[in-house]
């Protein structure tokens, strides 16, 4: 079991490390910016 938890975890870190690479962290925070903007009124 403990194995298969490691093996899970390194798949998930290097698939946030990939995306942060590709600039998809950037994009995300973009959105939710301009989505919390909108909402108050100000966008």
């Amino acid at each position: 079991m403990k194995k298969v938890q490691l093996g899970l975890f390194v798949v998930f870190v290097s698939l946030i490390v990939m995306g942060i690479m590709r600039g998809e962290a950037t994009m995300v925070l973009e959105k939710a910016v301009r989505i919390c903007l909108e909402c108050i009124g100000i966008g």
